[in-house]
């Protein structure tokens, strides 16, 4: 059995829909694959903890009961910080326990997440150093001021550093629990999810997020020139045969070493690909479906649908009616 603890910090001055929207997503993730038989081996727990017994009141008046004091929650695998209303210095100020708990569970490698300006916690505790960051627009310039040896980048809506994820606002808290739920559950569980919480805004966490080394995501350089040609070449009717003799590989190497250094098949990763590909065509433009399945290398539309209802458990046609329903409301 596989047990995923995940803890949401409670703290004054904080904003509630930074830990009641990523809880409520998770909940829904749970019984979603427990409803649709998932994986009963996969076991994720949620609680809340804070610095003190007692409740703790959100800025909209909202009471929050902490499950357990932080000295009793050393085992969290996820850890959720709340965003903090205005200036977060006060807050900070009275957090000494808080901070050196965080520095104990990202010693442990526990993963540590944190929203807008609760992203200063994990600045304050010094874990960010060095490291790329994000958090709310109209925090930025303060900042930068205060950790300047934080690699801030306001270009991006999320980021990862290592088993520290930030993001700079709860839309993008949210995309980011969809790529927790995918992580922890399947991809069928986390299109569940994101298509119950603001689907018609919803973007792939890859797209928003900043990653370290991006361009070497894996010792395997080879593989990486790969990936990169999988991604540009999609389209084309391509065969893992004609793939492997392009790289002057066997395709039993191909797939052993794209195995060994992605944890998937380079025949999967580009039917991802192109599943991905479709989601956003479907939403931003009028092709037809068979047009769509053509762009993205399925000539057989019927096949193409089949692939699509596997991965995201919706059909192409049902998928579009869904993300396009609000877009184009009109009273």
């Amino acid at each position: 059995m596989t047990e995923t603890r995940i803890s949401f910090v409670l703290s004054e001055n904080m904003l509630a829909t930074g830990t009641a929207l990523p809880m409520e997503m998770l909940r829904t993730a749970i019984l979603a694959n427990r409803r649709r038989g998932g994986d009963k081996r996969c076991v994720v727990k949620l609680s809340t903890t804070a610095e003190h017994r007692g409740s703790y009141n959100s800025t909209t008046g909202f009471r929050w009961q902490a499950d357990r004091p932080l000295p009793q929650t050393d085992k969290s695998d996820i850890i959720y910080l709340p965003a903090l209303w205005r200036n977060p210095r006060p807050t900070l100020r009275r957090s000494g326990a808080l901070l050196e708990w965080l520095r104990d569970c990202h010693a442990r490698g526990t993963t540590l997440c944190a929203v807008s300006t609760g992203v200063c916690f994990l600045a304050q505790a010094g874990l960010l150093e060095g490291k790329a960051a994000t958090t709310h627009w109209h925090y930025f310039d303060q900042f930068e001021r205060d950790y300047p040896k934080v690699d801030l980048k306001r270009q991006h809506f999320i980021t990862k550093a290592g088993n520290i994820y930030c993001a700079a606002s709860v839309n993008s808290l949210a995309d980011l629990t969809v790529h927790f739920i995918h992580k922890l559950f399947n991809r069928t569980v986390a299109t569940h999810v994101e298509r119950h919480f603001s689907h018609e805004i919803r973007r792939p966490y890859e797209s928003l997020a900043f990653y370290e080394n991006l361009d070497h995501p894996h010792p395997d350089e080879q593989i990486v020139q790969v990936q990169s040609w999988l991604r540009q070449s999609y389209a084309q009717n391509l065969k893992m045969s004609q793939v492997a003799q392009h790289f002057d590989m066997s395709t039993r190497t191909l797939n052993r070493r794209f195995k060994e250094a992605t944890g998937t098949t380079p025949l999967d990763y580009l039917r991802q690909v192109r599943i991905n590909t479709a989601q956003e065509l479907l939403k931003t433009s009028n092709l037809s479906i068979a047009e769509i399945a053509a762009q993205v290398g399925y000539m057989d539309t019927a096949y193409f649908t089949e692939r699509f209802k596997e991965q995201l458990d919706i059909t192409p046609s049902d998928y579009r009616a869904t993300v396009r329903a609000k877009l184009f409301h009109t009273d």
